[in-house]
């Protein structure tokens, strides 16, 4: 991106000023994807800089004082990459014979917690929470910046009280974090629900502003989520293009930005091409032989597989009855040839992201954020046929003990804070490869490539261990849980329904022997 930028500085071309805007968003996403949300905030601020520019080509070369704002912003990005730093402390731990390798297994990460007592209690329930979690927790105060030090994960400002306004001097400390912290994420807790103090917060450099009737624990598994950057699969566009000259120039720009694609000039060859290639969306021409784009979509949309695929249609018709009809017919969206290169594929992201979304929340439990139980079960299946004959990694099952003694005597929203302090440690604890799913009621399923049972036994029993020490908060003071486990492992348990059913049996035999434990099932 400063490579373009230069070039576009030395030379003043559209074109050029283009290619720097196309980088620039390419890294936005990139940024995005890693979870780094205050590099991401600069990006997206220098990105809303840029594109007014992009659209008036007399605008160009931009005059020195355009260049220098631009410049401005840039140096202020570079200099947030440079000084930005991995928090994470190394936590040494080991379970008796069987040595657990932390880097691996534990992600710690440094969050403040900035207070107004040193006693607050909020304050005191999040520390507790989140070094159980593996967290480093430094408590700050409001106007007292840390300095020569590690830049945080996350700041939390935990406020006195909830008001319906937020005082100008505890704006103006946010801001001074804010300068401080640039790539960490700022969340301020109790906030009134009230659209003018909310808007304040973010001018000051807030990212998320928590309402008071939340639950402060609520913060925990948005800070787990910034650690999780698991890489997603490529994005995948289908272009149906019948020029040549059109379909190329479509699959550079898509290139450029990260997005796979694959074109097909015939579009009768289509429903085979959607199967093997399996795209997040489809460019699809207006006009081509043997049949147009909306007749294709129409028979798209009959089909159940295509029904929500997102369909583009990117042609030269001007006509906006016709554009109108085709959206009727099934489009998402119609984009005028020649196309802007920069809006194509910020439309295609958009869609995708959007359609990855819609498919995601079909898979994940609502209270945990976990695989549910169907998806866990198909996502199973699929790392058996990927082990094949030498692979290897081991599945265990987890059940809560005494649960329904626990929903009885404190309540479901008790209970469902208990079942999320588990995933949030599973969550925690385990890679970002790891299958991790609730299976239903209190009992999960974690599946664990590459593993044999023997260290499998041991990263559970350090989990177990911790989970016990774990402080569930409830209006009537706090309580501990425990959970069980049992463990099998592929392939000596060769399919995913017999590594269920043993994991299934190891639980009850950890059960049978006292609970709070794990057993590993009969090689």
């Amino acid at each position: 991106m400063r490579e373009r930028w230069e070039q576009y500085v030395a030379g003043g071309q559209l074109e050029q000023f283009v290619e720097f805007a196309v980088a620039l968003n390419s890294l936005v996403e990139h940024f995005a994807r890693l979870r780094l949300p205050g590099l991401t905030r600069l990006c997206e601020g220098l990105e809303n800089a840029v594109l007014p520019h992009i659209g008036d080509p007399s605008a160009h070369p931009l005059g020195p004082q355009a260049v220098a704002s631009l410049q401005r912003q840039l140096d202020a990005l570079f200099g947030s990459v440079s000084t930005s730093r991995n928090g994470s402390v190394p936590v040494r731990r080991q379970t008796e014979g069987v040595p657990v390798r932390d880097g691996e297994w534990v992600k710690p990460r440094e969050v403040w917690i900035v207070s107004a007592a040193a006693d607050d209690e909020v304050a005191d329930g999040l520390s507790r929470q989140l070094r159980f979690f593996g967290f480093k927790i430094t408590r700050v105060d409001w106007h007292n910046v840390p300095e020569d030090t590690e830049l945080p994960l996350a700041v939390l400002f935990v406020p006195a009280r909830a008001r319906a306004e937020v005082d100008a001097e505890a704006l103006r400390q946010i801001a001074v974090f804010r300068a401080a912290c640039p790539a960490s994420q700022l969340f301020y807790l109790g906030v009134a629900a009230f659209i003018e103090p909310i808007v304040a917060l973010m001018r000051a450099g807030i990212d998320v502003a928590v309402p008071a009737d939340e639950q402060p624990a609520m913060v925990v598994n948005r800070i787990l989520d910034l650690i999780q950057t698991e890489e997603q699969d490529k994005y995948r566009v289908l272009v149906v293009e019948d020029s040549r000259v059109a379909a190329t120039l479509i699959r550079r720009t898509l290139a450029e930005h990260g997005i796979d694609s694959h074109a097909i000039a015939d579009p009768g060859t289509l429903l085979d091409t959607l199967k093997d290639y399996r795209p997040d969306l489809i460019l699809m021409d207006m006009y081509m032989p043997r049949f147009n784009g909306v007749e294709a979509t129409r028979v798209l949309r009959q089909m159940s597989a295509y029904h929500t695929l997102p369909i583009v249609y990117l042609s030269g018709e001007s006509n906006i009855g016709m554009q109108v009809e085709a959206l009727r017919l099934g489009g998402d969206q119609f984009l005028i040839k020649p196309f802007n290169p920069v809006l194509l594929a910020a439309v295609v992201k958009t869609k995708i992201a959007r359609f990855r979304e819609m498919q995601r929340s079909t898979q994940v439990d609502g209270l945990t954020g976990l695989l549910n139980h169907s998806a866990a079960k198909a996502r199973l299946k699929a790392l058996v046929e990927a082990a094949g004959y030498e692979g290897r990694f081991t599945v265990a099952m987890l059940d809560i003990d005494h649960f329904k003694s626990v929903n009885d005597t404190y309540g479901h929203p008790v209970g469902d804070q208990v079942i999320r302090g588990l995933a949030w440690l599973l969550k925690a604890r385990l890679r970002e490869g790891d299958l991790i799913g609730r299976y239903g009621g209190e009992e999960f399923i974690v599946a664990l490539p590459g593993t044999d049972v023997l260290l499998a036994q041991a990263v559970f029993d350090r989990i177990r261990s911790d989970f016990a020490a774990l402080p569930h908060t409830h209006p009537c003071g706090v309580l501990y849980a425990t959970f069980s486990a049992g463990v099998a492992g592929y392939p000596a348990q060769d399919s995913a329904s017999a590594l269920t059913e043993a994991a299934d049996q190891a639980l009850l035999q950890a059960k049978s022997l006292g609970r709070n434990r794990v057993e590993a099932a009969p090689d």
